[in-house]
């Protein structure tokens, strides 16, 4: 028979590799500006990427499910949330998380996204006085 010491031994080395295995296969995606995205778009066609940018004013299409996403560049992309679990406050000018494939079709980049988060509008911004 094993003794206690030996089991507990085996007991956290089998904790310690499953922790680790979940971590390593399961790595959340880095985060990327919508800069960095362009520096490197042709390579990650048809990868997983996570980017973050603000909701072009005026275009979200409920109909289409979709929003142009821009950053501090000229360059945007068009986000497809239609399978997508969106947070509330999804609106012009609001800073989004997306993650999602990224696809190119009929000349268009676009993310076909799984997630998309919004920043809460913050509760100390200073109120508008009129």
């Amino acid at each position: 028979m094993l003794s206690r010491k030996l089991r507990l031994l085996i007991v956290g080395a089998i904790i310690t590799a499953t922790v680790l295995g979940t971590l390593i296969l399961d790595a959340p995606q880095p985060t990327l500006t919508l800069s960095q995205l362009e520096d490197s778009i042709e390579s990650r066609i048809g990868d997983e990427i996570a980017v973050r940018g603000e909701v072009k004013d005026g275009t979200i299409n409920n109909e289409t499910m979709t929003f142009i996403l821009e950053g501090e560049t000229e360059f945007t992309i068009i986000i497809d949330f239609a399978d997508a679990s969106v947070s509330n406050g999804l609106g012009d000018n609001r800073t989004v998380y997306a993650e999602g494939i990224l696809l190119f079709e009929q000349g268009e980049y676009y993310l076909q996204s799984s997630v998309i988060k919004t920043s809460c509008p913050s509760k100390y911004e200073e109120e508008s006085t009129n």
